[in-house]
């Protein structure tokens, strides 16, 4: 069975959080900064090089001035649009 790391639901996942942090105008350095974590964590989460738990998605969105429930709106809306 194929990772869902390479699966292209998580690259549209991915596409969509790298979306809200650039239309919040922050650079991976920023968001790290303001999660207090390094800036290559930010770098391996959006590369796919790292996955993101739950937990973890709904802080970055907050501080990107999301929730998870929007974030997961959007995400669902890509994907049907990828169909």
């Amino acid at each position: 069975m194929k990772k869902s790391l390479f699966k292209k639901e998580y690259k549209v996942l991915l596409e969509q959080l790298y979306r809200l942090r650039v239309s919040s105008n922050m650079r991976q350095s920023d968001l790290a900064k303001k999660l207090n974590l390094p800036q290559s964590f930010i770098s391996k989460v959006e590369s796919g090089e790292r996955r993101l738990d739950l937990v973890e998605l709904r802080l970055i969105c907050k501080v990107l001035g999301s929730n998870l429930e929007e974030f997961t709106r959007e995400f669902e809306k890509a994907l049907n649009e990828r169909k």
